[in-house]
């Protein structure tokens, strides 16, 4: 099956950006499911070390960022180098995490989930089983640099249901799932 696009070149990969609690893991594996592609959460692909860290309640440095990266890196050309499409959900706070991931890939996009502080803080207050505090969440919007020109990037304010931000999500990129 065969997803169609309205213009340009179909994307290989999309990266689902945005703070913690933004809506990454659940509009990713949405968009996956809808396009057929596959998904893979960036989380799982975290050093144990970044999530015994991130569960102290420590915030992530530049260090222990670049690993993480460096393996996403890796499996986004894993995908393209056999012909794959995928998405995946990767914070990609900064500029440089996004040169990083994007490099020259041009069929690489950007879906980022445009959160409020307040939503997303009530949003992480009644989630269970996340490595990831509530107390940092400051540290996310801190770090947050917002996409800017250049970087294949659409702009999906995350307020509403999954259903209806995937939907915003391809018609911004253009995409139309296969029937």
């Amino acid at each position: 099956m065969s997803v169609t696009r309205e213009s340009g070149p179909e994307p290989s990969v999309l990266i689902v950006m945005g703070v913690s609690g933004s809506g990454k893991t659940t509009i990713g594996a949405l968009l996956a499911r809808l396009l057929h592609w596959e998904f893979v959460d960036g989380d799982s692909l975290h050093p144990a070390a970044n999530v015994r860290k991130m569960q102290s309640g420590v915030a992530l440095t530049d260090e222990d960022r670049w690993p993480w990266l460096h393996a996403i890196a890796a499996w986004i050309d894993a995908t393209r180098a056999t012909g794959r499409h995928g998405v995946v959900a990767c914070s990609a706070l900064k500029r440089s995490y996004r040169r990083l991931l994007l490099g020259t890939r041009g069929d690489v996009r950007i879906v980022y989930l445009q959160a409020d502080f307040e939503i997303v803080r009530q949003r992480m207050s009644t989630r269970t089983g996340h490595f990831m505090p509530v107390a940092l969440l400051r540290s996310q919007f801190d770090t947050l640099e917002e996409p800017g020109p250049g970087e294949h990037a659409v702009v999906v304010p995350a307020n509403g249901a999954p259903d209806t931000l995937a939907a915003e999500a391809l018609t911004r990129l253009g995409l139309k799932p296969p029937t």
